[in-house]
């Protein structure tokens, strides 16, 4: 017996040590800090088999566009046009001439590419695709029918057409049909005047205010970067700088930065963009736990096309392409693991809820359904960016969970919201 006490014991203990805090995770890996422009990382996650006799057939999912250059061009310009001008006026420090000759290149290799996929985002969706065709190779078998839908946003478009070229060079059979129009916009990419009032509230904006002045500390990076306090007090507005060139440093996922920004400084950096995509984006009581209703629409059309999909013979693959502004509301909406967690409090909210963990560039949801010959119950698990999710209806095949209980779940909830 008390061998079996140690064992507990031991056992918690290192659960308890492995359990990493957001800051111990971003100290380790600093690219996490880059929250939505944070590379998607080389998934290696356990894969439970499925009950015996159940095989896939189906596969459903909304994943975001690979890596891009910022979408503003400003983000460039205005950095550069700052630091430019201190340069004239003699006020850079050695740090600040080197800082400014990096905004410049990356201004320059950024120039009429705002917004454009990368070379790596077409990669990450090439994995991504081979990964699935790996991980479940029934459902690409023979003439199965891919329908790929995507935005109308060209990297949306360029990372479907990565992720079916991948397919179609595994399966020259598979009949691929694409498409982008404004069409299917309405759950594609949803946004309408409701949702946008919620973030804008007196309540909301305050507490952003607030969080913000705890959390964004300028000082240190503009005595690096500038001779003369007086110069930034009179021509610089430090925070805007700061932000600027931190989204900068992110943007590019190398993170050479160690004489730029501190650990600290990107760990607060990082807090202030989790906590503002979770009161925009995430089930936040602040903006009242409606926002990750804005995919109302495309959680109807996962669940519809699943339905007619279910009822063929033959296999089906439905992918759609879009944004994080969408995956990220979507899984709240779903309730995967944690991503519904709802807290008041913006200093315990990195506790559980962490943005990096929901939408990296080419971030994903992937359905995947399985039926058993002879049964009628039809078997459906939900992976995040590739791991295996726990959903909020009960299960005792988890991570597989029976269809007839998971579609009854969320129309149930789709429906209360509705009324």
């Amino acid at each position: 017996m008390r061998r079996f006490i140690l064992l507990i014991f031991l056992c918690c203990l290192t659960l308890g040590i492995s359990a990493q805090t957001a800051k111990e995770e971003i100290f380790e890996n600093i690219h996490l800090s880059a929250a939505n422009h944070y590379a998607y990382p080389d998934p290696d996650f356990k894969k439970t088999p499925p009950p015996s006799g159940y095989k896939p057939f189906y596969l459903s999912h909304y994943a975001r566009h690979g890596s891009r250059y910022r979408v503003n061009p400003n983000d460039y310009k205005e950095p550069l046009r700052i630091l430019c001008e201190a340069e004239k006026d003699g006020a850079l420090t050695e740090l600040g001439k080197k800082t400014l000759n990096l905004i410049d290149s990356l201004a320059r290799m950024a120039e009429d590419r705002y917004g454009e996929l990368t070379p790596l985002g077409a990669r990450q969706h090439r994995g991504i695709a081979k990964r699935m065709y790996e991980n479940f190779p029934e459902v690409f078998q023979g003439l199965t029918a891919v329908d790929a839908r995507s935005t109308v946003v060209i990297r949306c478009i360029l990372s479907m057409m990565a992720e079916c070229l991948q397919l179609q060079s595994m399966n020259p059979k598979l009949q691929i049909k694409n498409d982008a129009s404004y069409y299917d916009m309405y759950y594609m990419n949803n946004e309408d005047d409701y949702f946008r009032k919620q973030r804008k509230t007196d309540e909301v904006l305050a507490a952003k205010q607030a969080f913000r002045k705890e959390h964004l500390h300028p000082e240190r990076l503009m005595k690096s970067l500038f001779n003369s306090h007086d110069y930034v007090k009179w021509k610089v507005d430090a925070d805007k700088l700061m932000s600027y060139l931190f989204e900068l440093a992110v943007i590019m996922q190398n993170h050479d930065t160690d004489s730029l920004f501190t650990k600290e400084e990107c760990y607060d950096m990082w807090l202030l963009n989790n906590a503002n995509w979770y009161i925009d984006y995430g089930p936040s009581p602040l903006t009242k736990g409606k926002m990750p209703y804005l995919e109302a629409n495309l959680l109807e059309n996962i669940l519809n096309t699943a339905d007619t999909c279910i009822v063929k013979e033959e296999n089906n693959v439905t992918l759609r392409f879009g944004h994080e502004s969408c995956v990220l509301p979507l899984a709240c909406l779903l309730e995967l693991g944690d991503c519904a967690y709802q807290t008041t409090d913006l200093n315990s909210l990195a506790e559980v809820w962490r943005n990096y963990k929901i939408f990296p560039m080419a971030c994903n949801i992937q359905f995947v359904f399985y039926r058993k010959k002879g049964s009628d119950d039809i078997l459906v698990k939900v992976l995040l960016n590739e791991q295996e999710m726990k959903l909020p209806v009960e299960s005792t095949l988890a991570p597989y969970y029976h269809w007839k209980d998971v579609e009854t779940y969320y129309r149930n909830k789709l429906a209360a919201f509705r009324k």
